[in-house]
């Protein structure tokens, strides 16, 4: 079954230095936590603080041929995960006609921002925080930091040191 879920959080695993993404079912409080990129850490959240850039990131072209050849992206569904390895498609609707394009989940998430379409996951993935914070003795979530800007657009080395500068603590204890 497929639960919509929402962009909760992004941080930086320390142990690798890789970026996390955390998904939130929209509503509960299950939790899918999504190693990725830093280019598509950075692209989801420069939409999601509202940055523009003065040209466009692949993801805003990806954006302007949907809508350019008149389709809507209707969901976004994150599908299954094997050997670490999750896997998503685009749902693509122009007429009558449906296209399910395979996507990686960083990609279709970043997309799916801009278009402001829903985002789903299987149910399977996602895990409680609070099951895990008893199993591990602690009793609250960590608060997520987000970056303040001091104009309406970062440059990429204050948003690489934005993202850079998240602890392990500001999305929680998961491992890949």
């Amino acid at each position: 079954m497929m639960v919509e879920v929402v962009v909760s959080r992004l941080g930086v695993d320390s142990s690798n230095q890789s970026f996390v993404v955390i998904l939130r079912e929209k509503e509960g409080r299950r939790l899918l936590p999504i190693w990725i990129g830093q280019p598509e850490a950075e692209s989801i959240v420069m939409q999601m603080q509202d940055i523009k850039r003065a040209r466009p990131l692949t993801h805003d072209l990806c954006k302007s041929i949907i809508v350019g050849l008149g389709g809507t992206l209707r969901r976004v569904q994150i599908t299954r995960v094997e050997k670490n390895t999750y896997f998503a498609e685009l749902h693509l609707f122009r007429g009558d006609d449906i296209a399910r394009v395979d996507a990686r989940p960083s990609d279709s998430i970043a997309i799916a921002l801009r278009l402001a379409a829903p985002i789903y996951a299987n149910e399977t993935l996602l895990t409680d925080p609070e099951e895990e914070a008893e199993s591990e003795g602690e009793d609250e979530e960590p608060q997520f930091r987000a970056p303040e800007p001091s104009a309406d657009e970062l440059s990429a080395e204050q948003l690489k040191r934005f993202l850079e500068g998240l602890r392990p603590e500001d999305f929680g204890k998961f491992n890949p």
